[in-house]
């Protein structure tokens, strides 16, 4: 069809970031959901320019899925929005497949057309129940609703920024192809800060960096990694909940561009043998009234009494953790001490291979940093489980006979660890605990027991962002 019949609505980047941080900072004022859907809706219903509207939803394991509705059916129908719950993979069984889906409207983005085509714009959705109650395996409403209770309860709001870590590999697919190529071909061979600007990782991420921005990620600093092809694209912090959102969509973003440049991102923790793995280290933070709990001029490292006792709970919780943050067989090959893998269950401001690092801070930036996360993590279950524990785990930890110096170093152990964990029933509650362990069951029996030296196909090919019905079904 000839472009000249077609008007679809194209912004242009700075534009696009002006709207995207106005709707974030709304987010964080905390502006009357009624309102903001009302606003949403009379926009969408009147830029005529606009065709459809991409719902996105999470699901158990941290897969980003993506509807497109037509915007005047979603303007019609936003309020009985449904889908086949039986169809993603730890969501529900054949016998009860319907779920309803729900808008939420305060997480709205406008897409910058070049990357997500004209005429659409974003906003993430709530899985819900048939009675139209939340969804216990959706943790994005799990972490929302803890978020919301917290404030209501005193005002605390807890902050994250996440460090994300990533591969460039040549081609496109390069995940799906990768029985087929035998192995991933390097972008680039440079190392840590070196690349020159032109290159094609160096244009990767300068690309990805301007996408991010106009999407409203208040960007930092950018940067090639320690292994060859390897990239790190850093940002502001936010909310917990805005916080994790963004991981997903600067994987989207990171995907999209690179699709677009004929090549791969990967976020696979170790994809390659003899050279670092990706993590995706979260920085978290717990404020009320404005003021940073965590940092005290006279603590230890800076931080507070109450900042200490956090990072005590996270410690002493690390085993029955370790399969929310390291969730893929893939990922306890990034737990090797040889590669700054940060598998010490302890903390320090100075040995990056502790689970916990506590970085140098003032009264705005006191934090903790989760160094032992890997970036294929679910966003929404791990900042739950890290705020959660972190504020209301079980105390004097340090006489809990359970605390080991390691984390796990195979995802067998670290499952029997989840399995027999009353924390992690708890915590998740029964029912999302017993999908979540049974979904980590179903991709490790499909590789070896042992990890061994090289990188096996099988932990690509059903690692969990990788896999689909076709992969899944070559066994």
């Amino acid at each position: 069809m000839p472009t000249d019949l077609r008007d679809f609505l194209e912004i242009p980047y700075d534009e696009l970031e002006e709207l995207n941080l106005e709707a974030k900072q709304r987010r964080l004022d905390r502006v009357s959901i009624d309102t903001i859907r009302e606003e949403r809706m009379r926009y969408l219903a009147d830029e005529k320019r606009i065709k459809a509207v991409t719902v996105c939803f999470s699901d158990l394991e941290g897969r980003l899925h993506m509807l497109d509705y037509d915007k005047k059916f979603l303007l019609k129908s936003a309020d009985n929005l449904t889908f086949d719950g039986s169809s993603i993979r730890g969501f529900s069984q054949q016998s009860e497949s319907d779920l309803r889906l729900g808008i939420d409207w305060s997480a709205f983005y406008w897409l910058p057309a070049d990357f997500f085509g004209p005429g659409k714009v974003l906003v993430f959705g709530e899985v819900l129940e048939r009675d139209g109650a939340p969804y216990t395996a959706d943790m994005r409403s799990q972490l929302k609703a803890y978020m919301q209770a917290l404030y209501q309860m005193d005002g605390t709001t807890c902050n994250a920024a996440n460090e994300i870590e990533g591969f460039i590999f040549k081609g496109k697919n390069a995940e799906q192809a990768y029985l087929d190529n035998g192995g991933f071909e390097f972008l680039s061979t440079g190392g840590y800060y070196h690349s020159l600007p032109s290159d094609p990782l160096r244009s990767f991420i300068d690309t990805a960096a301007e996408v991010q921005r106009a999407m409203g990620f208040a960007n930092e600093k950018d940067h090639p990694e320690v292994a060859p092809s390897q990239f790190e694209m850093n940002y502001g912090y936010t909310e917990a909940t805005i916080a994790a959102d963004q991981i997903q969509l600067y994987k989207l973003i990171c995907r999209q561009v690179a699709h677009k440049l004929d090549m791969t991102a990967s976020f696979l923790p170790k994809p390659v043998t003899g050279v670092n793995g990706s993590g995706m280290h979260t920085n978290i933070s717990v404020s009320r009234g404005g003021t940073n709990l965590f940092y005290d001029a006279n603590g230890k490292d800076g931080l507070s009494e109450s900042g200490w006792n956090f990072v005590d709970r996270i410690l002493g919780n690390g085993l029955d953790l370790c399969l929310i943050m390291n969730s893929s067989v893939n990922s306890y090959r990034r737990l090797d001490p040889h590669f700054e893998a940060p598998n010490q269950i302890k903390a320090s401001a100075i040995d990056r291979g502790s689970m916990v690092r506590i970085p140098l801070g003032n009264s705005k930036s006191a934090r903790i940093e989760v160094r032992s996360i890997a970036p294929d993590a679910n966003p929404y279950m791990a900042l739950y489980a890290f705020l959660k524990t972190g504020l209301e785990g079980p105390e004097n930890l340090k006489k809990n006979a359970r605390r080991i110096p390691v984390l796990p170093d195979n995802i067998y152990d670290a499952i029997d660890a989840f399995a027999s964990s009353k924390f992690a029933v708890d915590l998740l509650c029964p029912e999302v605990h017993e999908k979540y362990l049974n979904v980590k069951l179903m991709a490790a029996d499909r590789s070896p027991k042992r990890l061994g030296t090289l990188i096996k196909r099988s932990e690509i090919q059903f690692h969990h962002e990788v896999t689909n019905q076709y992969l899944w079904s070559r066994f």
